[in-house]
């Protein structure tokens, strides 16, 4: 098939829908099917508009959506005529046989416009956007609240990344109850995160030669990291070797070093800014465990990054992570907001080695089980069966 994958972000930005985009992007290409990635213009870098990355062809775009004030509707008029026009080209010379959005942002408004001009199959594809966006967006933005509402119903199938997710956009955007499909998500099972040699900051290096805990993500409220320097100061006296590293970077980052410092624990926590793929990896690989405290997680890619690693895993109950991770068998599942049951879970995983150990080894297999081809192949059935329902009606020369 001919796909075109449109995610909210991509590469050189760094998050798990990129991560998840990229590997699926490589695992499709590698079934045979040809695949283009139409993402919004980098922020990072030079503002191109076509590239290619690991061997896929990517394309920008400025999805650009109106803000309240009205002076804003004008220009937006223009660019956004603009960049459909784009679009319609694109799809005039890739002619893919399907779309396909990649967590719903002004992303999936365009796509499901260009869905309507052209019948080409729209598929969504919800990575728990409407519930983890840093702005709220879906709670302020009654543009985005309709966009979504039209694209769902536009859209030949949709997909989540767990229940939760599903069940979210049938309560508040009109998935009808039963008709999306959960595809747990992936990480890149090429990315060896053991035995490979990268090079990594000196500074990262030393910070990384010490027994730590882990945690990595996006430095925002909703990722928890405040509850888990509460917790962390909690743990037993036995464990104060222990450091507390926190990758990433984010507009929380100095309320964290503060609250760090309040605690009496800043000497314990190291906070290493924005990681690569390949620093993540290393840094797992070293890790005695790994957290992922979030307030709320639709799914949480990190588990799996971490399970890659062979570390073992304390995450969020509250969200997507248990329809995947088995408490007590690949993981321990805490809820964040009880912060000493927090600390218990990460004290019995430092204290009990062969726990540490069974549930590590445990989390591999799981890994195993969740990684390529499955995502691919999943996915291929859903685009094959929106491109067998017949031809829209409303398609346009």
């Amino acid at each position: 098939m001919r796909l075109a994958l449109l995610p909210s972000q991509y590469l050189p930005s760094l998050g798990g829908v990129e991560e998840l985009t990229r590997n699926l992007a490589l695992n499709l290409a590698r079934c045979g099917d040809e695949v283009e990635i139409w993402a919004p213009f980098s922020t990072e870098g030079p503002r191109v508009s076509a590239e290619t990355i690991d061997g896929i062809r990517v394309r920008r775009f400025a999805y650009t959506l109106p803000r309240a004030d009205p002076s804003s509707l004008r220009p937006f008029a223009r660019e956004g005529y603009s960049t459909v026009r784009t679009m319609l080209r694109a799809a005039r010379e890739f002619r893919p046989d399907v779309l396909n959005v990649q967590c719903f942002g002004p992303n999936g408004a365009y796509a499901t416009a260009v869905s309507a001009l052209t019948g080409i199959p729209l598929v969504i594809s919800l990575q728990g956007e409407t519930v983890m966006d840093d702005s709220d967006i879906y709670s302020v933005s009654a543009t985005m609240r309709i966009a979504l509402r039209v694209g769902i119903l536009r859209a030949r199938a949709v997909t989540g990344c767990s229940r939760f997710t599903l069940r979210d956009a049938e309560a508040r955007f009109g998935l009808r109850e039963g008709r999306g499909m959960v595809i747990f998500n992936d990480a890149d099972r090429t990315l060896n995160s053991g035995g490979a040699s990268f090079t990594i900051r000196p500074d990262l290096g030393a910070v990384l030669d010490r027994r730590y805990v882990l945690a990595v993500g996006r430095v925002v409220k909703k990722k928890g990291f405040d509850l888990l320097l509460d917790s962390f100061c909690q743990i037993s006296a036995d464990h104060l070797g222990t450091d507390l590293v926190i990758g990433g970077d984010g507009p929380k980052l100095d309320e964290l070093r503060k609250r760090a410092s309040d605690l009496g624990i800043a000497e314990r926590v190291h906070f290493t800014g924005r990681l690569s793929r390949e620093e993540v990896a290393v840094a797992m690989a070293g890790a005695y465990l790994f957290a992922m405290p979030s307030r709320l997680e639709p799914f949480g890619i990190v588990v799996l990054e971490a399970w890659r690693a062979g570390t073992a895993v304390v995450a969020t109950s509250i969200g997507g992570p248990p329809e995947f991770v088995s408490h007590g068998v690949d993981g321990l599942l805490v809820d964040p907001h009880d912060k000493k049951a927090l600390a218990d879970a990460l004290d019995t995983l430092l204290s009990d080695t062969s726990l540490r150990d069974k549930i590590a080894s445990s989390g591999q297999k799981r890994f195993s089980d969740l990684a390529s081809p499955r995502l691919a192949n999943e996915f291929r059935k859903v685009y094959a069966g929106a491109a067998r329902q017949p031809k829209d009606t409303r398609k346009s020369s």
